[in-house]
């Protein structure tokens, strides 16, 4: 670590796998911090002082009061996020350009394909309000296709990159709803293992349990209000 973190960095987080992604990422590195909570379900997002840090209305983001050149940096969007506290921390992201590829390709892989294509599969089987077959097969069959990748990637390795990186941390929270998601794990048998693996790591479990009660303060499946707020927004 560059120098001691003796500010808590501000973590505005609500738990789900993409909030999850940066409170492991910060329980395995040490670093202090305090939560903010951002309830996506009551419009938190939108509030201008979330705005004014995150432009996307999105968790997770941080405040690190110790930035570059020790002055205050924000950062939005998970995978920055992580690589930020990659750079920072000297840990989980590797310093050697090779290494660094091979796990940039694991996070964007899952930026762009995993998180995103389970995503749609949570929204259209569990709360999209008319269930319609073709999209659920859709994104189903695209969350199984991506299993597979990463089935197929970890028979010769315990992790993603090779060694344990924020690749990992940003798939673990997404891959363990994999019932949400239609899917069978024991068609996945290295995925399963990974998946012990990860879920083992004492990190890992305090990085998940960080609010974990604010999860079932709202039932996004029946609840119109927040289904409103969080699936019918247009430009502001």
């Amino acid at each position: 670590m560059a120098e001691l973190q003796t500010n808590p960095i501000q973590l505005y987080y609500w738990p789900t796998p993409n909030g999850w992604k940066i409170s492991i990422m910060l329980e395995e590195c040490g670093l202090p911090y305090e939560v903010v909570p951002v309830n996506i379900a009551k419009g938190d997002q939108f509030k201008p002082e979330f705005l004014a840090i995150s432009p996307n209305n999105k968790i997770p983001a941080i405040v690190d009061p110790q930035g570059p050149d020790g002055a205050p940096i924000s950062v939005f969007e998970s995978g920055a996020i992580l690589q930020y506290l990659g750079r920072k921390t000297g840990l989980f992201y590797p310093a050697d350009e090779r290494g660094r590829v091979e796990v940039d390709q694991w996070l964007f892989w899952q930026m762009g394909g995993l998180g995103p294509m389970a995503g749609q599969t949570h929204h259209f089987r569990i709360y999209a309000p008319e269930k319609l077959p073709y999209a659920i097969d859709r994104y189903t069959n695209e969350t199984h296709r991506l299993y597979g990748v990463m089935n197929r990637r970890l028979a010769d390795r315990d992790f993603l990159a090779g060694d344990y990186s924020i690749a990992d941390m940003a798939c673990i929270g997404w891959s363990k709803l994999w019932e949400r998601q239609g899917q069978n794990i024991e068609e996945f048998p290295n995925l399963k293992a990974w998946l012990a693996r990860m879920l083992a790591r004492p990190a890992v479990k305090r990085g998940l349990s960080v609010n974990a009660e604010d999860r079932n303060k709202v039932d996004l499946a029946t609840d119109k209000d927040a289904q409103k707020v969080l699936f019918g927004q247009r430009a502001r």
